[in-house]
């Protein structure tokens, strides 16, 4: 027996970010069906898995997007043949050129169709395009508030030119795919190594005092962990400072370790 033939309730979205508002579609439910769109997520792919605490199936947006209103909802049928009741929010779009919305798919289901109303927090509307705009200003505080959680990204260890370990500080130098970084500058954050979190400050952006390449990398606070090699997780916490230029690594260097002094009181 197929596995979706037991379920009868889903919630559709593209639930990047897996944000406060997203969690009150998923409680109601069974299951939830992502539509996968490509770059710049909150949460990519199966990170959203994470998040759910609930089944995932996931239909990729060029495989569905021709679909008129009326054959997605078979689709959706077919996929889930007991399926009796569906959950969307109130800007949900489907089918071909959006053609399809809430209403809509209300008149096309012959079960259940629950309607989220807008969620807001504080007084702002939890969206995930809200959520992207917040990190794009260095606003951490509120991009974290509306997740629910503080925002996180997963990078590859990759080996640099080594500078910052004998004239600066040591770092890890990441290779991040599919997230949307934050605004360019220096972060208190926190960064995951082998399954234990440390205090951490993070660079974002062009690095204008020393090559002018981007990189994203990360200092360990207070700890020598010696070479390291794979995967890492970094949670941003707070935006500490622009990236500036500085006229020499000396001023670079004396500015590093006030960022480092500040990443260590947050927290």
């Amino acid at each position: 027996m197929h596995l979706t033939n037991q379920i009868t309730s889903i919630a559709i979205g593209s639930f990047d970010g897996m944000h406060i508002a997203h969690q009150v579609l998923i409680k109601q439910v069974q299951a939830i069906v992502i539509i996968e769109r490509n770059g710049g997520y909150l949460t990519p792919g199966h990170k959203r898995t994470l998040y759910a605490g609930k089944e995932c199936h996931f239909y990729h947006f060029e495989k569905i997007s021709s679909l008129a209103p009326e054959a997605f909802v078979q689709r959706l049928k077919s996929d889930f043949p007991s399926l009796k009741k569906i959950v969307v929010g109130y800007d949900f779009h489907f089918g071909k050129s959006k053609a399809g919305n809430a209403q809509r798919l209300k008149e096309l289901f012959d079960g259940e169709v629950y309607i989220v109303e807008e969620v807001s927090t504080q007084g702002v509307a939890v969206h995930s395009r809200s959520i992207k705009t917040y990190l794009k200003e260095g606003s951490m505080e509120m991009a974290n508030l509306l997740l629910g959680r503080v925002y996180q990204i997963e990078g590859k260890i990759i080996h640099g030119q080594g500078l910052g370990k004998k004239a600066l500080v040591p770092t890890l130098n990441l290779y991040i795919d599919h997230y949307q970084l934050p605004k360019e500058g220096v972060y208190a954050t926190r960064t995951k190594i082998k399954q234990k979190w440390h205090q951490s400050v993070s660079f974002v952006g062009h690095r204008i005092s020393i090559d002018g390449s981007y990189a994203v990398e990360t200092h360990i606070l207070n700890e020598n962990l010696g070479e390291i090699e794979g995967t890492v997780l970094v949670e941003f916490l707070a935006f500490l400072r622009e990236n500036k230029k500085f006229e020499s690594l000396d001023a670079l260097k004396t500015q590093i370790d006030k960022d480092i002094k500040q990443a260590g009181n947050v927290g």
